[in-house]
């Protein structure tokens, strides 16, 4: 089951930053051109928002199955002084939850504005500091202290 989650919390990862990378080019598209907030928008900023709420509820599954995880919580004192143990126990949680917590935010706001400047506007300003804290906390494959594959097999 770990070996599962892991994989499928591994692709949901690219669904979420392509995605995410489409809304903040719908955004600053619609805010810096003056476009209408079509229901197109609408959908990519809801579908954006999905996307990664899947990922987190995949990601939390993940958390509390982990034998990582379980390393760090049930020896804290030595574990967070090991970069790799404390980036999955305590770090890259903390980061996406926050990244998710931006996405979410962006998008309820957005949703309430009335004119289709301010949402294009909030849709771009909240998903690119998600954006931000999220890519600061991807475990990538060229990281030096904590590196993982692009792309795990099922």
């Amino acid at each position: 089951m770990y070996l599962i989650l892991l994989a499928t919390h591994s692709l949901i990862r690219w669904f979420v930053l392509t995605s995410l990378l489409f809304a903040i080019y719908r955004g600053y598209r619609g805010w810096l051109l003056k476009k209408q907030f079509s229901r197109f928008d609408n959908s990519v900023r809801h579908i954006t928002a999905t996307i990664a709420h899947v990922q987190l509820i995949v990601g939390l599954w993940l958390y509390f199955i982990s034998p990582i995880v379980a390393y760090f919580l049930y020896n804290f004192k030595d574990a967070v002084h090991e970069r790799q143990i404390r980036f999955f126990g305590m770090e890259h949680v903390t980061m996406m939850l926050t990244g998710i917590v931006l996405i979410t935010i962006g998008s309820v706001k957005a949703k309430r504005k009335t004119t289709d400047l301010e949402k294009f506007k909030t849709m771009a300003i909240w998903f690119s500091i998600a954006l931000l804290v999220i890519l600061s906390s991807i475990p990538w494959s060229f990281s030096p202290l904590v590196s993982r594959p692009l792309f795990r097999s099922f």
